[in-house]
């Protein structure tokens, strides 16, 4: 399970919110046992871009072998 406030990375596209597999978010809100997460993303400056509601399938925590990567932000459809 991911905890709150920690960083979590996208295991699937969400086009309606502009986002990539991969993108990293925080996670502000744990529901239930880890069913599901209310993940913070932002843009590599800080601002907030969004904050979606997503499954515990459609994440997973961050791991010492990740490297990051940036990518220009598309605007969602």
């Amino acid at each position: 399970m991911i905890r709150e406030h920690e960083r979590a990375i996208l295991t699937q596209n969400l086009p309606d919110y502009g986002l990539q597999t991969g993108d990293i978010g925080v996670v502000v809100m744990v529901h239930g046992s880890g069913d599901g997460y209310e993940v913070e993303f932002f843009t590599a400056d800080g601002t907030t871009l969004d904050v979606v509601t997503v499954e515990a399938s459609q994440v997973r925590p961050v791991s010492s072998n990740d490297v990051l990567h940036a990518r220009p932000m598309e605007k969602a459809s």
